[in-house]
């Protein structure tokens, strides 16, 4: 079987993509990059550079399913990129999964997907399948950056923010995750996915999509999120400041673990 673009065969990829679906959430990750250079496809900027001297893609993929599913193809395709990792924010749902938390996607499923009654509930026409896999060796070497950087969460944050969004003991979770085009921000829309999905974690827009992208091109990939709020009626009132002041800190802490030790 031929290698996947960007692959070799050893221990690990020449180039890794990294993707977040908005600016905030990779701000911090852009900042460990001094030597990017950019370039545009199809209105994306692609920013090519190293970290630990590792070669690194990093990309905005935009919000939703579709345009995540462009941007995984073109980092496969045209920048040759040997594993994909995705990182940002998603709403919880699984039970003790609370604010600050992270959440490492063993697989994923679209929770908007219903070709029924000519597909079962979830399944993805032609696939035989609901659930996309992540990488398993890739997962476990990500797991393992994220408690390095939980063991001591007010080094990575700064106890302001800790104390700000009550950032007690955040813990990593690893299971199923959600995705759909729909911002999941009411109560009755997470007790519905549990209900149907009882195993879900976390809920978010993008990552479903990029799962079976990887699958198609027999790609690793691994997704951290890192849980802003509830997906519910509770949701954070300053999104965006969590998002500066939490999961972008958290994502660059854990990819600077992750790419210093390999």
């Amino acid at each position: 079987m031929a290698l996947p673009p960007g692959a070799n065969d050893g221990a690990r990829p020449r180039r890794i993509g990294v993707v977040a679906a908005m600016h905030p959430e990779l701000a911090a990750v852009l900042g460990r990059m001094p030597d990017e250079q950019r370039q545009r496809v199809a209105g994306r900027d692609f920013r090519v550079g190293h970290w630990h001297g590792h070669e690194v893609v990093a990309v905005l993929s935009g919000v939703g399913k579709v345009a995540a599913a462009t941007t995984a193809t073109l980092l496969i395709e045209r920048f040759g990129v040997g594993a994909l990792l995705f990182t940002g924010t998603a709403g919880g749902l699984g039970e003790g999964v609370k604010v600050g938390d992270l959440v490492l996607a063993s697989s994923f499923v679209q929770h908007d997907m219903d070709a029924s009654p000519l597909f079962p509930r979830f399944e993805v026409p032609l696939y035989g399948r609901a659930r996309f896999d992540t990488d398993g060796p890739l997962s476990a070497r990500v797991a393992q950056a994220a408690r390095q950087v939980l063991a001591d969460a007010s080094a990575t944050l700064g106890v302001d923010a800790v104390a700000e969004f009550a950032l007690h003991a955040p813990t990593l979770h690893a299971g199923l995750i959600l995705s759909g085009d729909r911002f999941v921000a009411t109560s009755a829309e997470s007790a519905a996915l549990r209900q149907a999905l009882p195993e879900a974690l976390a809920v978010e827009m993008e990552g479903a999509a990029v799962a079976q992208v990887c699958h198609d091109w027999a790609l690793p990939f691994a997704a951290l999120r890192t849980v802003s709020d509830r997906a519910d009626d509770s949701a954070h009132v300053d999104f965006m400041r969590f998002i500066d002041q939490v999961a972008s800190r958290y994502s660059a802490a854990v990819l600077e673990a992750y790419f210093s030790s390999l």
